[in-house]
């Protein structure tokens, strides 16, 4: 026992082997009881939130699944360096470990509690604000990125940096760096014009110059579109926002004017009750709204009408089965009544 203790007193960098082994008793302690914590603690509070209908057990069950080792492991050093007597430059190391681990640790909470407001608002709006996934995606990114770059300034500031020349410094190279970037620059602020304007949104049917399709995706620099021909088009945020977009999905009623010719040898009294005729047929139909029909001109070959109303619905398919369903009914009316359409015709004079 003798020995032992001997042993045991002997002195290894200004601490005895007992108060070495004693250290690392607390720090095997101090972790494993943490891992299993927050284990237990997590599981626990899983089951718990599945059971609410709260959303704050959730993003506490989130979070505690989210500590992460380094930080558990670099707290169980500083919990063990406590009962030795180290030289003050190592103190000052372990301490300035534990607070960028701290600062770490806080950022990996900062982005968890960062994507789980944009997800659940995403699924509580998605159905009635489709843009919801545009400009939460993009404030999520920009939300992210000044969290991170806080943790970076105060790291360097706990690792001594002048963060004041730093910062300095950062800014002269970025107007270089904006200078040389101002192409990807212009496409990102026309993003985050996209997701604050919200000129359209993912799910939108728009028409930019004589190109027409889909929206997929809104990204930082480029907004792709699925063509109705079946191939995606790419367009650069920044040229996509110079151009005329006509976005059809918040058309709530589409107009939809069309003429007709019926030949000149047509009695007047035909002539009068074609816009009635016209209107009749119209009214017939469900989801339309008629608004006129006229006789409009006398044309080369033909006289002829010009008739306008209104599909209650923007829906492209409903429109052209209503406007079929209108051609035909004209076709029959028109035949029922003895009315001829007209087609191009020329009549040649001779003359010896």
């Amino acid at each position: 026992m003798t020995a032992v203790r001997q042993f045991l007193e002997k002195s290894f960098y200004h601490n005895t082997l007992l108060e070495w082994l004693l250290a690392v008793v607390i720090l095997a302690a101090v972790f494993f009881v943490s891992k299993l914590l927050v284990s237990w603690l997590g599981r626990i509070l899983m089951k718990a939130a599945q059971k609410t209908e709260t959303h704050l057990d959730d993003l506490i069950a989130r979070l505690i699944k989210k500590t992460k080792f380094f930080f558990l492991f670099v707290l169980s050093v500083f919990c063990a360096s406590l009962v030795l007597a180290l030289p003050p430059v190592f103190s000052l190391v372990i301490r300035k470990v534990l607070v960028i681990a701290f600062l770490l640790q806080g950022a990996v909470w900062g982005t968890t509690v960062i994507s789980f407001w944009i997800d659940h608002y995403i699924k509580e709006k998605r159905g009635d604000d489709a843009a919801a996934r545009t400009t939460f995606s993009a404030m999520g990114f920009i939300l992210r990125l000044i969290l991170w770059s806080l943790i970076v300034l105060l790291g360097l500031d706990n690792l001594g940096v002048n963060i004041t020349a730093l910062v300095t410094g950062l800014g002269i190279g970025g107007v270089a760096v904006a200078l040389a970037m101002q192409t990807v620059l212009s496409d990102l602020f026309a993003s985050l014009s996209i997701a604050l304007d919200k000129p359209f949104v993912i799910g939108d049917f728009i028409v930019i110059d004589d190109l027409r399709g889909t929206v997929e995706h809104v990204g930082l620099k480029t907004t792709r579109v699925r063509s109705l021909s079946g191939e995606q088009l790419i367009f650069s945020n920044n040229d996509l926002l110079k151009s005329r977009i006509r976005n059809f999905r918040r058309m709530s009623e589409r107009r939809v004017p069309f003429t007709l010719g019926v030949v000149y040898q047509t009695p007047p009294d035909k002539l009068a009750a074609i816009p009635g005729l016209i209107k009749e047929i119209i009214e017939s139909k469900e989801d339309v709204r008629f608004d006129r029909a006229h006789f409009k001109d006398f044309g080369d070959f033909s006289l002829n009408f010009e008739a306008v109303y209104w599909v209650l619905s923007p829906d492209y398919t409903q429109f052209m089965d209503i406007q079929q369903e209108i051609n035909l009914d004209i076709a029959r009316r028109f035949a029922a009544e003895g009315i001829e359409f007209a087609y191009p015709t020329q009549t040649l004079f001779l003359s010896k």
